[in-house]
């Protein structure tokens, strides 16, 4: 997903009223220093292993739960998905518990962990963009990814029909289909949206021509729930999912992709992918 942004899945989520999700909640509120590291070791290297927490012993996430298979409010109101269980897998390895904010605006993540103070990090189908960059820092990429240009399976539109003032193309606002779409078809009257099911739910009831979204959510949502629409055309934009922190907090980051590294070695991460991809080729 760039200004970014991600089940049984069902059409009509209650998103913007979802709940939390807690896990081991620690009742310190206050931020607390980590060491990874006990042997004696340089200033340098003392400060790569060391990093804050928001509460003590829990990592915080923060994501737009409305984005599955990555993340999303299931039927008994638990936040679940891909980037859920990678980040449970992740807080294992750093013998921490995880806790998900209520649902946020996708446009509003990274700022909120560039201001800092009331999440770690935020794992939520983020695409490493140069913008970004400038605001925050990012994990080492831990999923690949491309966007996809959905109509409906009746449409007889193409991608230069599309690209007229006639045709309302929509997205998810902030993200890096949205700046897809003002790229390529200029002349179209882009959309952006909050959610991605609304989108979808436009596109199948005729009210927007398409929409443009991450290829592997589109397949998701399509194959659970939207079996009317197609992928019409998949965009090879070539992103790259990473984790969004603090630039305050170099040594989450450099915790964070040890642990990655940890779960690809020990085949957490093919389990994850399977579970919710059906296949570790993604």
């Amino acid at each position: 997903m760039t200004t970014m942004n991600r089940r049984t899945f069902v059409a009509t989520l209650g998103l913007a009223g979802s709940a939390a999700l807690l896990a081991g909640c620690s009742s310190n509120d206050a931020s607390t220093d980590v060491t990874t590291d006990d042997a004696a070791t340089t200033d340098d290297s003392a400060d790569e292993a060391s990093y804050t927490l928001v509460k003590e012993g829990t990592l915080t996430n923060v994501a737009e739960l409305g984005f599955a298979p990555f993340e999303y409010i299931d039927d008994d109101g638990n936040t679940v998905g891909f980037d859920v269980d990678l980040s449970n897998a992740l807080a294992e390895k750093l013998g921490l518990t995880c806790e998900w904010l209520p649902n946020q605006a996708f446009d509003t993540l990274v700022p909120t962990i560039q201001q800092g103070g009331k999440a770690d990090i935020s794992i939520a189908g983020m695409t490493i963009t140069d913008d970004r960059l400038e605001q925050v820092d990012f994990t080492d990429p831990y999923l690949n990814s491309n966007q996809g240009l959905i109509t409906a399976s009746s449409s007889t539109d193409t991608v230069d029909t599309l690209n007229d003032a006639s045709k309302q193309i929509a997205c998810q606002t902030g993200t890096t289909g949205d700046e897809w779409i003002q790229e390529n078809l200029p002349n179209a009257t882009r959309v952006p949206l909050a959610d991605v099911t609304a989108g979808l739910m436009g596109v199948q009831t005729g009210l927007y021509s398409a929409m443009v979204i991450d290829l592997p959510v589109a397949q998701n949502m399509i194959s659970q729930s939207f079996t009317d629409l197609q992928v019409l055309e998949e965009i090879p934009t070539g992103e790259q999912y990473a984790i969004a922190v603090s630039k305050d907090n170099p040594g989450l980051t450099a915790a964070l992709n040890d642990a990655l590294a940890q779960i690809e070695e020990d085949g957490t991460m093919d389990t994850i992918k399977q579970t919710w991809f059906g296949t570790t080729e993604i």
